[in-house]
């Protein structure tokens, strides 16, 4: 019997690996990593520094205790150059060495990649992303090297905002920027996003809006100089990119699976070709992409049930996004794309309630800033209807 297959070892990889142990603890597993396959938590790095936890800390298990404890065969710093979905077989690089892997089925969990900005000056191949623990573990090391303990962060999205406000609560220096009038400009409402960003200020955190970086510079006694469009000058120890992810799909395209910003799945988690699968942050189901760890928990779920033999759609309900940023407490759930809604506010001494309502006065998505806002999270939840019903 071949082996099932999964190319990634991050949270999607390792969650559908948990969940089809559960249905199936003998069928043959192998896992392909380009890293070291260390299992952790990604959602853990953007408060990391506040919990006081290291990078050797994060790690809940490196691939020889995760090999055992799943009974499965760990692949690390091994690339996959190509699929040969005829034949049901990768061709496989390791240390100069091409080697080949069959696959009974095939499950693509290669999560995306930052987005990264053409930027100018000789400080531009200095500029950080965080987007494994092997890129976090080069982010401390970098700010364990700070003096001054000042950085600039690129983008004022989720990750930037998280990072922000771990970083301000640890004693260091955190200037926001982004081209957009606010931050979290494609989740939130601008009002909200307003009183977001008022409290973020209050703890120090510096939002530069409306402007991108031209140029980012190295200085022999600052550091680095970023260049604003805006023609402001800012100075940096570290310069961190969190404008946002790409999914991986250039395994993909190059084996003819459809693609588009994602790779496209239907709600089985099928892509085009037929034994192969893809679950995660590349994953774009029915035509939506989610990168959150709900959304992932649910196609694993369901993805390891087809995998054993119970055939089983995903089923998306409504899932509402917690950020990381315990200066301004924060629970989105987006409005679907393309739906026409309609805000209505209600304010709070610490915060507000924003509820979308489409034109048959549905509640559709609504944003919870502060404490007493967040403990109507569940009873909002059950009023939005199912991204993805369940089948019966």
């Amino acid at each position: 019997m071949q082996p099932i297959v999964i190319i990634g070892s991050g949270m999607a990889g390792y969650t559908l690996a948990r969940e089809f142990r559960k249905l199936n603890p003998e069928q043959p597993l192998v896992m392909i990593s380009a890293d070291d396959a260390a299992n952790y938590a990604k959602p853990t790095l953007s408060n990391a520094l506040v919990g006081n936890k290291v990078p050797d800390q994060i790690a809940l298990g490196d691939a020889t205790k995760m090999a055992t404890q799943l009974n499965m065969q760990i692949l690390t710093h091994t690339w996959v150059k190509s699929i040969d979905h005829q034949a049901h077989e990768l061709t496989l690089e390791h240390e100069g060495q091409t080697t080949t892997q069959a696959y009974s089925k095939l499950i693509l969990a290669v999560g995306a990649n930052p987005i990264r900005l053409a930027i100018a000056g000789d400080g531009s191949d200095d500029i950080l992303v965080v987007n494994s623990l092997v890129d976090y573990r080069k982010f401390r090391e970098n700010l364990d090297q700070c003096s001054d303990k000042r950085v600039v962060i690129l983008g004022a999205g989720l990750i930037g905002c998280e990072f922000a406000n771990d970083l301000q609560n640890t004693g260091h220096k955190a200037t926001v920027i982004d081209l957009a009038p606010q931050p979290l400009g494609r989740l939130l409402p601008a009002h909200v996003a307003g009183a977001f960003q008022q409290n973020l200020e209050e703890t120090g955190i510096q939002f530069v809006l409306s402007t991108t970086v031209e140029k980012v510079s190295k200085h022999p006694e600052k550091g680095y100089v970023v260049t604003l469009a805006n023609g402001q000058n800012l100075v940096a120890d570290v310069v961190l990119s969190a404008i946002g992810l790409q999914p991986n799909i250039s395994l993909a395209k190059a084996a003819d699976i459809n693609t588009s910003r994602g790779v496209i799945t239907n709600t089985l988690l099928e892509t085009s070709k037929e034994d192969i699968y893809a679950i995660g942050d590349c994953a774009e189901v029915n035509g939506t992409l989610l990168p959150y760890v709900m959304p992932l928990m649910q196609q694993a779920r369901a993805l390891a049930k087809t995998l054993a033999g119970q055939t089983t759609p995903v089923h998306y309900p409504a899932m509402p996004v917690a950020v990381k940023t315990p200066a301004a407490p924060l629970t989105v759930l987006p409005a679907p794309l393309g739906v026409d809604v309609t805000w209505e506010t209600e304010e709070f001494d610490d915060g507000m309630i924003a509820k979308a309502t489409d034109s048959e006065n549905t509640l559709r998505g609504f944003v919870l800033l502060g404490a007493t806002a967040g403990k109507q999270r569940l009873t909002l939840t059950k009023l939005v209807p199912d991204l993805i019903p369940a089948r019966v």
